[in-house]
């Protein structure tokens, strides 16, 4: 089963992810963590993140690019967290697939939904602000939202959280 959960920052998407994961009637609990450690910022807050983390359950695997070539167990839970920080990386990272970003993220999802029993995959709301930015900015928030939108049509389930509540916009939870 594929589900989507799309968010603001801070809107409590990724605590409504790990609480599906955590109840996952899988045995193999794998967390994707996607966030290159670029900078003391970045590194920070990864360790803050492993912290948080660290009594759930989970195997945390770092991912920064390539999602297709992972491999997980079969029949695993699988979290990855998150599209923005995956289609930062596959843009504009030295490994990444640049200007086929959007078929890498949407390639490597479906990869792990042909292992795996369940793909939960975090992303962020990124138009909701109204603004069009310039340049790579811009074009980043396209990858993002394009992406996004594959991955949920082909979810079996989508919701969106606000303020920590959760809105179901396709399927059961």
């Amino acid at each position: 089963m594929l589900t989507l959960i799309i968010g603001g920052a801070g809107s409590g998407k990724s605590a409504f992810a790990e609480a599906l994961l955590a109840k996952s009637g899988c045995l193999d609990k794998i967390y994707i963590a996607t966030m290159d450690p670029w900078g003391e910022e970045a590194k920070a807050r990864i360790r803050r993140h492993r912290a948080m983390r660290r009594d759930k359950g989970f195997a945390t695997v770092e991912r920064f690019v390539s999602l297709s070539g992972l491999r997980v167990p079969k029949g695993a839970a699988v979290l990855l967290e998150c599209v923005g920080n995956l289609a930062a990386n596959e843009l504009f990272s030295p490994g990444g697939a640049g200007k086929d970003a959007v078929a890498a993220i949407v390639g490597g999802v479906d990869a792990l939904c042909a292992r795996a029993g369940d793909v939960i995959v975090v992303a962020n709301d990124v138009f909701s602000d109204g603004v069009e930015y310039d340049g790579e900015t811009e074009t980043y928030r396209r990858v993002m939202a394009e992406a996004t939108a594959q991955i949920s049509h082909r979810a079996d389930r989508v919701a969106e959280v606000v303020c920590g509540i959760p809105i179901v916009h396709k399927g059961e939870f």
